[in-house]
């Protein structure tokens, strides 16, 4: 069984005067592992959600990975690894609380890190999320 592709899309961008057009998508399942793209407080229609609140927008991403998940017949009982990313440390104690709040029961492995930033300035966290289906 190929991979199956959840919302390709393309992202261009300009680098050194070109512009490059990158070929992604927002979530990959290959047998029963699954690997949902970074969320953030961007929304599927490219709104942003939570501009200067850490916890809105892990609420956000949340959401989004839960569609995603659902979409590739995965659920956020499946995550098994989950990175966090955050812009500054006064943000963890709002990012887990919502993390805590949503994933309560899941008890993935996680990695937490404190970036300079992310790709839009608005950005405050994002979170890559892995996961594996349980067998029936």
């Amino acid at each position: 069984m190929p991979h199956q592709r959840i919302r390709p899309f393309d992202q261009t961008f300009a680098h050194d005067g070109q512009d490059v057009t990158y070929e992604l998508s927002m979530a990959v399942r290959a047998g029963n592992r699954v690997w949902i793209r970074g969320q953030t407080g961007l929304d599927f229609d490219g709104v942003f959600v939570g501009r200067g609140d850490p916890a809105a927008q892990a609420e956000n991403a949340l959401r989004c990975a839960d569609i995603l998940l659902r979409e590739t017949g995965a659920s956020l009982s499946d995550i098994v690894k989950t990175t966090v990313y955050l812009t500054d440390r006064a943000h963890r104690a709002p990012v887990y609380a919502v993390l805590a709040k949503l994933l309560k029961g899941v008890r993935p492995c996680q990695t937490g890190l404190i970036v300079a930033g992310l790709a839009l300035p608005e950005m405050l966290m994002e979170i890559d999320i892995e996961a594996v289906i349980a067998a029936d």
